[in-house]
């Protein structure tokens, strides 16, 4: 797999709609959470460790509105925009490019997309055919793959989390969990928007999953307030191992393009019987999606992207 970022002119991919904090006390809190850990230090250039899918795993990858940014969907909760960089444990770990990475968690009161009967503080809720808080990204040439989505909420048994998994082309390289510095868990949850769900009783050292302390420093987020949205910045260096030659497909087409433009994308000889699944961002597939080549008319924006996955 290969992605091929293009810029039309020069532009700032907007993260969404914005959620304002409730009251000022709260606000100040979160921000003192957020303060005291901006300087943590995050290991790098290890084997992330190897985590459960847990039960609530679906694989989405042949839907091409998977392969999203923003996970929302609408729903509410405080902002969190996610970076993960992926990095190859096998060549000094420098950054793997067009790596897909899905990740999935619950939505601010404990319950999962694409499940019926869970049970959780709202009673029972069914989620079958929605698809919220789950989303597929290709990382970009600095091994980056990025997420707007929010704060998860928590559900009986487990702390907070978001599950991931990494692939390198159509082979399963990491299935792993982020973890999230527990101050700034117990601000988010004294927020109004969380508060009726109260303190999650299990922590990180209790947590099934995360009670290894030596793992867990391995897939702790790193946790910055970001003033812009009113939530926060959360990122991770995950570390795979990959071929030290590994490379991955190019995608063949014009790097710049004009606004409301046409243009031709293609990659190369793909197998035959291959699943292709072409997504783009600031523009439409006109034809091709499911074939080597696609035709792309373009927004009158400024930034767009064309990512490819080949199964």
């Amino acid at each position: 797999m290969k992605r091929k970022d293009f810029f039309k002119g020069i532009g700032i991919t907007a993260l969404g709609t914005m959620l304002p904090f409730n009251n000022t006390k709260a606000k100040n809190i979160l921000a003192d959470a957020a303060g005291s850990l901006a300087t943590k230090l995050q290991p790098t250039c290890l084997l992330i460790p190897t985590e459960t899918a847990g039960p609530f795993v679906f694989d989405l990858s042949n839907n091409p509105d998977m392969y999203r940014q923003d996970i929302r969907e609408g729903n509410a909760g405080i902002p969190l925009n996610l970076t993960l960089t992926i990095v190859n444990v096998n060549d000094n770990c420098n950054p793997i490019g067009n790596v897909r990475v899905d990740i999935w968690h619950c939505n601010k009161d404990g319950y999962y997309s694409e499940f019926n009967n869970q049970n959780g503080y709202l009673g029972t809720q069914n989620h079958e055919g929605e698809t919220f808080f789950r989303g597929i990204q290709l990382t970009n040439c600095d091994g980056q793959a990025q997420f707007t989505t929010i704060y998860p909420g928590w559900y009986p048994g487990r702390v907070t989390h978001i599950h991931f998994r990494v692939y390198l082309g159509a082979t399963l390289s990491a299935t792993s969990q982020m973890a999230f510095p527990p101050a700034i868990t117990t601000a988010v949850y004294n927020t109004a928007l969380y508060s009726a769900h109260g303190q999650n009783p299990t922590s990180n050292n209790t947590d099934n999953v995360f009670s290894d302390a030596v793992n867990t420093q391995y897939e702790l987020l790193t946790i910055t307030e970001n003033p812009i949205s009113g939530g926060y910045n959360g990122s991770l260096v995950i570390g795979v191992a990959a071929p030290a030659s590994y490379s991955a497909l190019i995608i063949s087409g014009s790097t710049q393009a004009c606004s409301s433009g046409v243009s031709t994308y293609s990659i190369p000889n793909p197998s035959v019987g291959s699943t292709i699944v072409w997504s783009v961002t600031g523009g439409t597939i006109v034809s091709g999606q499911g074939t080597a080549q696609i035709t792309v008319q373009w927004n009158n924006g400024t930034e767009g992207t064309v990512d490819v996955n080949v199964f």
